[in-house]
């Protein structure tokens, strides 16, 4: 999925943030909501702005940032 449509970051927005679609709803509060074992169906209940491709471009976008993440050496 291409979430770089969707996943905007500005500087004077939720202090820089990445947020979902210039809403003031943060990538990383979307995910916690999931990983609280929130359903699809009662986050987009509670949150009416976003949609079921916002949800995925969050996964996505973390998705994206771990495989950015440097690996340590393991060390002998």
């Amino acid at each position: 999925m291409n979430y770089r449509n969707l996943i905007t970051i500005e500087p004077n927005k939720r202090g820089g943030k990445p947020c979902v679609r210039s809403l003031r709803i943060t990538v990383d509060e979307v995910l916690e909501y999931l990983a609280s074992d929130m359903s699809e169906a009662e986050i987009l209940d509670d949150f009416p702005d976003l949609t079921r491709e916002d949800l995925k471009a969050c996964i996505a976008y973390a998705a994206d940032r771990e495989l950015r993440v440097m690996i340590a050496p393991l060390s002998a």
